[in-house]
């Protein structure tokens, strides 16, 4: 690769001349055959940049269901507890059956 490298920066005026001819005159033969690709490779981009964009609504929203029902739970908890003296459990134990 190296050499490769050095010899193209040892090319003469005259090559230049062609190889730049060249590409000039090939430039639009190789731009209206790569359109195509370029074209189906960013539509296949934003239709995965969609279906991310899906699939991260819903996991956000079903987060979001999560924690709403955890919140829920807690407060209902929170509600539901007795106040008992010091030392009273308010868990039933075995002896109480």
């Amino acid at each position: 690769m190296l050499e490769q490298t050095r010899k193209l920066a040892q090319i003469t005026p005259g090559k230049a001349i062609v190889f730049g001819i060249g590409a000039l005159l090939l430039a639009p033969t190789v731009i209206s055959l790569l359109k195509p690709v370029a074209k189906a490779t960013i539509k296949t981009g934003v239709v995965l940049y969609e279906k991310t964009k899906s699939s991260l609504a819903e996991t956000a929203e079903v987060l979001g269901d999560i924690v709403a029902e955890a919140k829920a739970e807690v407060i209902a908890e929170r509600d539901h507890q007795v106040v008992l003296p010091s030392g009273v459990n308010s868990e039933p134990s075995l002896r109480d059956s």
